[in-house]
Formats: C-alpha cells, structure tokens, sequence
C-alpha cells in the first residue's frame, strides 16, 4: 500500500507544493478571505483550525477555483493558478474532497469510484484502495443510497486517489461519524501520509488532528490569525482556547 503510494509522489520531500500570499476571496460582494498566507511543503499535512465561519472552506474552495473571484497569489508546484480555471487546477494533481461528500445516490460503489476521470499517471489502484478501505469492496454493488456517512466519506477520500492527485484537500472528514469509524478514517490518512501524499485537513476535532498534522494554521474571521507545529500544540494546547473556545 505504502509503495502505491509513494509513486504519487516522486519529487523530493519538503519542496514547497503550496504557497498563498495574500489571497482574497469573494462570493459576489461578500468578501470572505482577507490577506491569507499559507505555504505546504510536499509530504506534510497541513490542519486548518477555527470555528465555523472562519474561511477554512472558503480556502480550500479557493485554492481550488471555486469561489467567484480570487486575487493574490496561489502557486501550485511552482505554477501561478489564481487566475486558472478548476478543472486546469485539478490537472496540476490536487483533488478536493468536500464536507458533503458528493456521492452519486444512484450509482453503485464500484461506478462512483470510476466515475472521476484520470488526471495524470501514478494513482492508487483499484486493490490498493480496497486494501486501505475494506468496506468498500465489501460494498461495490451497493448504491450510493445504502452507505452509512463512514462508507460515503471513504469512498469520496478513495475516488480521489484513484485520479492520481497527489495533493488532497479534505474538509470535515469525520464530521458526524462514529467514533469507531473516525479511527478508521485517522488510520487511512495516516497510512496516506506515510506513503508521501500532501493533504491539507479542515477538522474540528483538535484530538484528532493533533495525532495527524504536521502544522496547524488558525484562522478567525477571514483571516490566518496564529500557526504552530505539531510539537507547540503538544506543549501549548491552551493557546488554541483563546481562538477555538475548545
């Protein structure tokens, strides 16, 4: 599993696969990012903090094109893509799983899964996701309708990888899943993260990804307000009670 992985990426560890500066974002005239600076290194995952309303969607939505308007600076391996459209970002090899998932109710397991296009060389087979997600070929005949909200979490994270994406946003993955479930989930991002993916999590669960992440970015109102390491969080876990009220 870990080597099918590792051929999603090639590159060198630790190279900038992301980086924003001053990016703004609209929907019509709501002006919802103000000024964000984030920058993700190749094989790090990234944890976007805050409450809700904070613009951590609203960033991912941005980095990949899908706000109405974006200005500033989003440099995707070492290619400027503010002004691109979504599908020509997706091309560059980030895949973004939403909140809602976005499973075909009336495709089977097996059809949602084939059913994203291959954006270039280097996914996860077929054996490999069912090897890092059982459920699923346990369920490949299932429709869309019958899976419980952990089977259609994994099999929108699972959709992704088979493109060959080797950056994956998540957003909310283990919002509203059992707690046997949310360790399921923390298992296979794990497992992705050793095998070299980039990821860029939105959790707002600290617990869990503070057993994940390699850096965190709080945001508040629009805005990258504090950041930290794994190993500041570790020692200073109250300082994100002053932005998260946790």
């Amino acid at each position: 599993m870990a080597d099918a992985v590792m051929k999603m990426a090639p590159a060198a560890a630790g190279e900038t696969r992301l980086k924003i500066e001053g990016l703004n974002a609209y929907y019509g005239e709501s002006h919802v990012l103000h000024g964000v600076d984030i920058e993700v290194r190749r094989g790090e995952v990234v944890a976007l903090l805050g409450r809700n309303g904070a613009g951590k969607t609203s960033t991912l939505r941005s980095i990949m094109g899908l706000v109405g308007r974006r200005t500033g600076s989003i440099v995707l391996g070492g290619t400027e893509t503010v002004a691109m459209a979504p599908h020509r970002i997706a091309r560059l090899g980030i895949g973004y799983v939403p909140e809602e998932r976005g499973i075909f109710a009336s495709l089977n397991v097996q059809e949602n899964l084939m059913l994203p296009p291959v954006i270039r060389p280097g996914g996860m087979s077929v054996a490999d996701i069912f090897a890092l997600f059982p459920n699923l070929k346990e369920r490949l005949y299932s429709p869309g309708t019958k899976l419980s909200g952990g089977e259609q979490q994994m099999l929108a994270i699972a959709r992704i990888l088979r493109t060959g994406a080797d950056f994956i946003l998540l957003d909310e993955p283990t919002e509203g899943l059992a707690p046997v479930i949310v360790q399921q989930i923390g298992q296979a991002v794990r497992r992705l993260k050793e095998g070299g993916l980039t990821m860029i999590l939105v959790e707002q669960s600290i617990h869990f990804v503070s057993t994940i992440a390699d850096r965190f970015y709080v945001m508040e109102d629009g805005h990258v307000v504090d950041s930290l390491t794994a190993a500041e969080l570790a020692a200073d876990r109250d300082r994100l009670v002053t932005y998260l009220g946790v």
